[in-house]
């Protein structure tokens, strides 16, 4: 083992002489490499050998022990320091005790004593070693799992099992960089994909190199990372004109897969959100949209934005229906849930659609009724039935009877669980906060923090319960309700724009108008004179 540097200083050449021939410095694990005769000389020395240790007396010229401790302990920080000294003064112990001076010993120098000072400044170094060897170690195996802890954080951060506080320093802790900013999150599925096990991670991570060397978006920078059995990109965006772009080269990516690997995407984006803390949300929003798959088709990009019920396109399904069979189910009674369902065939029986439109209303139909279940917290198998995928055609069934009956009786079961779901704490908690927030959407000053007040619960926990039970946002809640209010206004009165905007809590009609078109892709004036139209 190395041994350990030693600088011997005293002003005498005989004290120094008689230490050095005295100790056996090599059996106790010290090497003496220096000596020095005053404070500046051994000063000079210590910079250009480094010891370990240094034995020095305090009273000395030029520059006395105490200085040259004082120096010593911004040049060597990590070195043991003895001093000597024939005083037996207690002011001279204080001191050096308080420059961090391992030992204080008395003139004349015992050898037994020095040895066993030595002896105990080895064990110290030794552990000091052992630390430094550990802390190397362990430094040179947290770089070589850098790369896992990073994907690590990802798969944890899209899982939302980052609390937002900490995202930015665990984020720091694995030289990652997450800018502040809009970001999004999109999840792909290899369409195919079975139970292969090697073969099919294998083509995971060919799907995820394919992804990092061609995703090229000016304004946007991805990350690509493994998300069990799905590639992830975590995107951030400079502006919000970005997303359709966006949209745009993520078709690209999955035409040019089909060419390159001969696999076929199909990508779930979710939402924008307002910060890489938030990406849990988004991603959430992405397994969404990727769940209608099968009722939308493979291969294609689903941006969760367009499956919600005020941006989806129906041509006899619509938003009215969406509202009106969510409220029987929900709410009414389970004959009124079947009674709509009734409705609705009766419409699809004399409105002379072809075979494809009458599809496309039944997996509408089917579509609202899986959110409704997913909103409340149930398994869709809870509702359909084991193994179903969701892949429902009129042809499967003999008449419009039949398919009511299967509708109906649907309708019907999804009433009952949530009915039943509906006497837990939690969804009590969320019908309060839904009563409280149709009382007061028209107040201006509605926030989150006013709400839990009222209900006694957390901001946070409140937070994840609403959109966990609801599945959306108190925001986007909110402004839905308050959207909808807003559009009813404009179709049945006359009132100004600026009287309805302050009826539905906004004080700022710019602002309403922004947020109006942003809902329903038109300002104000437009969407009311396209209803009197």
């Amino acid at each position: 083992m190395k041994e350990y540097r030693v600088l011997l200083v005293d002003d005498e050449e005989e004290i120094r002489s008689g230490i050095s021939r005295k100790i056996d410095w090599a059996s106790l694990g010290f090497s003496l490499v220096g000596e020095a005769g005053n404070g500046e000389e051994a000063l000079e020395l210590a910079e250009r050998l480094r010891p370990d240790v240094v034995l020095t007396d305090i009273k000395m010229p030029f520059m006395d022990g105490l200085e040259l401790c004082r120096r010593l302990r911004l040049i060597l920080p990590g070195a043991r320091l003895v001093v000597f000294s024939g005083f037996d003064d207690f002011e001279y112990a204080r001191q050096a005790m308080s420059l961090g001076v391992s030992e204080y010993i008395l003139k004349p120098i015992n050898a037994p004593e020095l040895i066993q000072v030595l002896e105990k400044l080895r064990q110290e170094l030794d552990r000091r070693r052992l630390e430094r060897r550990d802390m190397e170690t362990l430094r040179r195996r947290y770089e070589e799992s850098l790369p896992v802890l990073r994907e690590l954080f990802y798969t944890r951060l899209l899982s939302g099992q980052i609390r937002p506080e900490q995202v930015q320093d665990r984020a720091a802790r694995y030289e990652i960089d997450l800018p502040q900013g809009l970001w999004t999150a999109a999840l792909v599925h290899v369409d195919g994909l079975g139970d292969e096990g090697e073969r099919d991670e294998l083509l995971l991570l060919s799907v995820q190199s394919f992804l990092e060397q061609h995703f090229a978006l000016e304004g946007c920078s991805a990350r690509v990372v493994l998300y069990g059995d799905m590639a992830a990109l975590l995107l951030h965006l400079d502006r919000e004109d970005r997303l359709y772009p966006l949209l745009e080269e993520l078709e690209r990516l999955s035409r040019l897969s089909q060419s390159y690997l001969g696999l076929r995407l199909t990508t779930g984006v979710g939402l924008v959100c307002r910060g890489a803390e938030e990406l849990d949300r988004s991603a959430a929003g992405a397994r969404s949209a990727l769940d209608y798959r099968v009722l939308a088709g493979g291969g294609r990009v689903i941006y969760i934005g367009d499956l919600e019920p005020q941006s989806a396109a129906a041509p006899s399904f619509e938003e009215e229906d969406q509202r009106a069979l969510s409220a029987a189910v929900k709410l009414g009674t389970r004959e009124q849930a079947e009674a709509v369902v009734r409705e609705l065939m009766e419409r699809l029986r004399h409105a002379g659609l072809s075979l494809s439109r009458c599809d496309l209303f039944l997996l509408e139909v089917v579509t609202c009724l899986v959110r409704l279940a997913r909103s409340g917290g149930l398994a869709v198998e809870e509702v359909f039935g084991e193994g179903f995928t969701g892949a429902v055609s009129v042809s499967d069934f003999s008449s419009l009877e039949e398919l009511g009956d299967w509708l109906a009786e649907r309708c019907g079961r999804l009433h009952d669980l949530l009915g039943r779901r509906r006497s837990d704490s939690a969804w009590q908690m969320v019908e309060r906060a839904e009563n409280y927030i149709a009382e007061h959407y028209t107040d201006e000053d509605l926030s989150v923090e006013a709400l839990c007040s009222h209900i006694h619960l957390s901001p946070t926990y409140f937070s994840t319960l609403f959109k966990r039970e609801v599945g959306l946002s108190f925001t986007a809640y909110v402004t839905k309700m308050r959207m909808e209010e807003a559009a009813r206004l404009l179709r049945e009165t006359d009132e100004k724009t600026w009287r309805i905007a302050e009826a539905t809590g906004y004080g700022d009609p710019n602002y309403f108008s922004y947020v109006f078109k942003r809902h329903f892709g038109q300002s104000p004036s437009r969407f009311r004179a396209g209803q009197k139209g």
